[in-house]
C-alpha cells in the first residue's frame, strides 16, 4: 500500500465510522461516571473495544480499561480520561446531560467534549489500524483512565508504578480543538490553617479568633497572586482561593481553627517546594504561625482501591521538534493538506504524572474544545472525531517508521 492511498484510506475509513463513534460517544453519555463512578461507562467501553477487534482488553485493579492492538517492541500509548464532573444546575442545561443529544454536527451531555470524545475516536482508530492492516513494530495501549477529574494523573501514576507499562510516549486526547498541544501548566492544592482559642462571644477579648487571623493572610496571597513567575511558553503562575472553613463551638463564640484551600497553578520554572516556601514567607504567615501543607487525596477508586498521593501536578513542556510532536504534525499534514497550530492547554491533564512526574513525552490531540470542559450543555462536534481517529491511526506507524532509530 503507497503511503498516499494509506493515508486516503484511513480517511475514508474514518469518515465511514462517523456514526459507529457518535453512537458509542452517546452510550458512554449515557452512563453517568463521576470520579470513583466509572464502572458501567468501563464496561461499555472494554465491550467496544472487543467488538471493533482489539488483540486485548482488560481492566486493571484500579479500575482503568486498556485495549491492545499490536504485539512490536516500540509501546505507544493514547489516553482519554472518561470520568466526568457533575452536571451542576440542571436547569441550566437545554437538554438532558445523560441522553446523548445528536444533530447533524454535534453530540451533546456531560462528558462529550471533557474527555469521552477522545476515546469514541481512539477506540475507531484501532478498528481502522486493524481494518487496514497497519501493524508494524508498535504495540498500541489505549487507556481509558479513572479519577483524573478528583486527582490528575493518579491513574497513571498507577500504570507506571504497579503495572510497570512505559511508553516510548503518550497522546493525551483531552480536547485541542484540533491543535496539537505541547505543554501545559502543573497545579497544587494547598491547605493554610490558622488556630485560635475558642470563648464566648459575649467576650471575644478572653479567646483568640482564627478567622481574624487568617484575614490579612489572604490580602497578601491576593497580592502574592500578581507576583508570580512568568514563562514565555506557559505563561505567568496563579493563585486563588477556592474555599475557605472555619471550626467553632458555635454561633456565638470565637473560631478556634480556620482553613483556607488554594488552587495554586505551576508554570515551567516554578516547583512545588518554592510556591509551598512563598507562602510560608509571608509575614501574615509568620505572625499568625499558620500551617502550610499540600492536601492528600486518598479516595478509593470504583473498584474499592486506595492509591494515596499528595495533591501535586507538575507542568510539563515538550520540545516542539521531539519525535513524538513531530510525528502528529507530519501525519496532520498528510491527512489534512494544512500546517496546524502547536500550542498548549489551559487546564491541566494527566500528563502531568506522565511526564510532569515520570519524564515520559507527552503530546496532545483531541477532538472538542477547552471551553465545552464543566460547563452545561457540553457538546463535541462530529467532524473532530473523525479527524482525530484518523490521525491517532496514522500516528503509531508513522513515529515507527520515520522516526525510529533516527
Amino acid at each position: 500500500m503507497s503511503k498516499d492511498f494509506k493515508v486516503k484510506k484511513i480517511f475514508e475509513l474514518a469518515k465511514k465510522y462517523e456514526q459507529d463513534m457518535s453512537t458509542f460517544l452517546r452510550k458512554m453519555i449515557s452512563h453517568p461516571s463521576e470520579s470513583c463512578n466509572e464502572k458501567e461507562v468501563i464496561y461499555t467501553i472494554k465491550e467496544e473495544m472487543e467488538k471493533v477487534g482489539f488483540d486485548k482488553v482488560e481492566i486493571d485493579p484500579m479500575g482503568n480499561v486498556l485495549g491492545y492492538i499490536g504485539h512490536g517492541k516500540h509501546v505507544i500509548a493514547m489516553d482519554a480520561h472518561i470520568d466526568t464532573v457533575g452536571v451542576g444546575d440542571k436547569s441550566a442545561w437545554e437538554f438532558d446531560p445523560f441522553e446523548g443529544m445528536e444533530d447533524d454536527e454535534v453530540v451533546g451531555g456531560r462528558g462529550a467534549s471533557d474527555q469521552e470524545g477522545g476515546m469514541a475516536s481512539m477506540v475507531y482508530a484501532g478498528k481502522i489500524i486493524k481494518d487496514l492492516g497497519l501493524e508494524d513494530d508498535y504495540t498500541l495501549i489505549v487507556t481509558g483512565t479513572v479519577q483524573e477529574e478528583d486527582c490528575d494523573g493518579l491513574c497513571w501514576q498507577y500504570i507506571i508504578e504497579e503495572s510497570k507499562i512505559k511508553p516510548e510516549f503518550v497522546v493525551i486526547t483531552e480536547p485541542t480543538s484540533l491543535n496539537i498541544y505541547r505543554g501545559h501548566r502543573g497545579r497544587m492544592e494547598i491547605k493554610v490553617t490558622t488556630k485560635g482559642l475558642s470563648c464566648h462571644g459575649s467576650a471575644p477579648e478572653r479567646g483568640e479568633n482564627a478567622i481574624f487571623k487568617m484575614a490579612p493572610i489572604l490580602n497578601e496571597l491576593k497580592a502574592l497572586h500578581e507576583n508570580l513567575h512568568y514563562d514565555e511558553f506557559l505563561g505567568k503562575g496563579t493563585l486563588t482561593v477556592s474555599e475557605i472553613f472555619f471550626s467553632s463551638p458555635s454561633r456565638c463564640a470565637v473560631a478556634d481553627g480556620c482553613t483556607i484551600s488554594i488552587d495554586r497553578r505551576l508554570t515551567d520554572g516554578e516547583t512545588w517546594q518554592g510556591a509551598i516556601q512563598e507562602i510560608k514567607n509571608l509575614p501574615a504567615v509568620k505572625a499568625a504561625n499558620a500551617e502550610v501543607e499540600l492536601y492528600k487525596y486518598d479516595r478509593p477508586s470504583w473498584t474499592g482501591l486506595v492509591y494515596p498521593t499528595e495533591s501535586y501536578f507538575p507542568s510539563w513542556v515538550l520540545e516542539e521538534d521531539h519525535p513524538a510532536c513531530q510525528t502528529l504534525v507530519d501525519g496532520y499534514k498528510e491527512l489534512f493538506k494544512e500546517e496546524p497550530l502547536v500550542d498548549k492547554w489551559t487546564f491541566s491533564t494527566n500528563a502531568v504524572s506522565i511526564m510532569g512526574r515520570y519524564g515520559i513525552p507527552c503530546i496532545g490531540f483531541g477532538p472538542g474544545h477547552e471551553d465545552q470542559a464543566h460547563a452545561p450543555n457540553e457538546k463535541t462536534w462530529k467532524d473532530e472525531l473523525v479527524k482525530c481517529a484518523a490521525l491517532y491511526a496514522l500516528t503509531p506507524i508513522t513515529y515507527v517508521n520515520k522516526y525510529v532509530n533516527k
